[in-house]
């Protein structure tokens, strides 16, 4: 044998063995799956018993593993709530930075039209977005559905098919409906006004193939994964195929008890009649028309949940289930009809508060945990979970002492909230304080007692000193997060 074949077949030899161990590490790392919905309430998963929807594989998620039963999303800097929630996911970032990376992310610097010049100033700010940190441990990389984040996704992702917009297209007929006395001139079901039909098939659909086709790409490789399953459902236009709006009759769909035909602040908080989530239903609000969009809310999510049964299904099938950690979540929830709201742009807890579950190797069965989280903490978590070394630009925290019960309390005492410059709130030991600035109105809540937000207690003179601290935490919390209002100057003597 030549001289110059034996040195590299050598050399062969020398790369795989220091691979090995490489290889072997990464190979005993869990796969983590990560399944997250778009506009889904806390309350629509029917093991937790708060609405009459059936969601039995969530179901499942529900008896197997552990519910955070106080998960939030911060809020928004847009009417699109899901790009701030997906950012913040992305970059580990609270807010108002993770507003500023989103512009880098885009390529410009906010308040600067000039492109920046190269990709310099991207890696100076970013040691890497989520799935390129757990791609450096190791991990082979996916994702599917719904992106909505200025970044390319199939450059961030080693796999990434049916990259889909921030929601499917709606059409004239899906707004300012039903009106009473007129027949409803859009249908959940039928194709021609395309929407998650565009295409030929429902995107829920689609992201349950792509899902099962990568547990099978994922299986075929030593090194472990990280899957980003994103639907788009629930957002609307909520359509689901016949059989499932059929299983929500009328006579089965009840209005919820904070319902109202007006949310009388809607305008000062800037969640008024323009606003297109708003815009879905009639005003004043009815509760015909409350019924029909929640009927074809549970639809969808029903829906939803049959394709989140096929990905578990396949991961069983796959050999793969033993060895991975599933999370599931949303990006925020949805009024639908609560206080008069359909949109998800205020601060109340079925529009801030998200499911959250979490199922894996050393997780409790059918426990539920109380403390308050913020649902991008499941970056953090990943991270530890992947034996990444967490930079100090990922500002959310792991939740996995909590879910090994090493901790009872969590790194938040209190849970921050905002809608652009137009409503803040500080959630503390079981009270909501929530501020309109521009009306100079404040609202507050006791969310034990009174879960649905039905008596507002901000005029109770018993109150004053609660609301004097919450107040104040809240204040800290702007400084936390970098929010530059001023609340005040609207309330300079709360």
């Amino acid at each position: 044998m030549k001289l110059s074949v034996i040195h590299s077949l050598g050399r062969l030899l020398l790369v795989i063995l220091l691979a090995a161990p490489v290889l072997s590490r990464a190979a005993d790392k869990p796969n983590v799956l990560f399944i997250f919905a778009d506009d889904m309430c806390y309350e629509t998963i029917g093991a937790l018993g708060l609405t009459d929807i059936d969601t039995p594989n969530l179901d499942r998620l529900v008896k197997r593993g552990t519910t955070f039963t106080r998960a939030y999303n911060m809020g928004s800097w847009s009417g699109a709530v899901c790009v701030a929630s997906r950012h913040m996911l992305i970059t580990g970032r609270y807010i108002w930075r993770a507003e500023q990376a989103s512009n880098l992310l885009g390529g410009r610097r906010k308040g600067n039209k000039k492109p920046l010049p190269n990709q310099e100033a991207k890696q100076k700010e970013f040691d890497g977005l989520w799935p390129q940190v757990l791609k450096r441990q190791g991990y082979q990389t996916f994702f599917t559905g719904k992106w909505h984040i200025r970044a390319k996704a199939d450059e961030a992702f080693e796999v990434a098919r049916n990259i889909r917009p921030g929601m499917p297209n709606q059409t004239a007929a899906g707004y300012n409906r039903p009106l009473p006395g007129k027949p409803d001139p859009w249908s959940p079901y039928d194709k021609k006004f395309d929407g998650f039909w565009k295409g030929g098939k429902h995107w829920s659909e689609i992201v349950a193939d792509d899902t099962i086709d990568f547990l099978g790409m994922a299986k075929k490789d030593k090194r472990p994964f990280f899957m980003y399953v994103a639907f788009n459902a629930p957002h609307d236009p909520r359509q689901a195929p016949k059989e499932y709006v059929d299983k929500y009759p009328l006579s089965r769909i009840k209005v919820p008890k904070n319902y109202l035909a007006e949310y009388p602040y809607k305008e000062g908080m800037k969640s008024g009649k323009n606003l297109r989530d708003e815009k879905l239903g009639p005003f004043p609000r009815t509760e015909h028309a409350v019924k029909v969009h929640r009927q074809e809310y549970y639809a969808i999510i029903t829906h939803l949940d049959t394709q989140v049964g096929r990905i578990l299904d396949s991961l069983e099938k796959s050999g793969q289930a033993n060895n991975t950690y599933i999370f599931f979540s949303a990006d925020h929830g949805l009024g639908v009809g609560h206080h008069g709201l359909f949109g998800k742009q205020n601060l109340y807890e079925h529009s801030t508060r998200v499911p959250f579950l979490a199922v894996g190797p050393g997780i409790k069965s059918g426990a539920k945990i109380d403390a308050p989280i913020y649902l991008q903490d499941i970056h953090a978590t990943t991270l530890e979970l992947a034996g990444a070394k967490q930079s100090d630009k990922v500002e959310f925290h792991s939740i996995m002492p909590l879910l090994h019960g090493k901790a009872k309390k969590h790194a938040y005492d209190a849970i921050y909230g905002a809608y652009l410059d137009a409503q803040r709130s500080a959630t503390m030991d079981g009270y909501k304080l929530i501020l309109y600035p521009s009306l100079q109105k404040k609202r507050l809540y006791n969310i034990i007692e009174d879960p649905l937000e039905m008596k507002d207690l901000a005029h109770d003179p018993k109150q004053e000193k609660r609301i004097a601290t919450l107040y104040g935490r809240l204040l800290k919390l702007q400084k936390e997060m970098d929010d530059k209002v001023d609340l005040k100057i609207a309330f300079p003597n709360l």
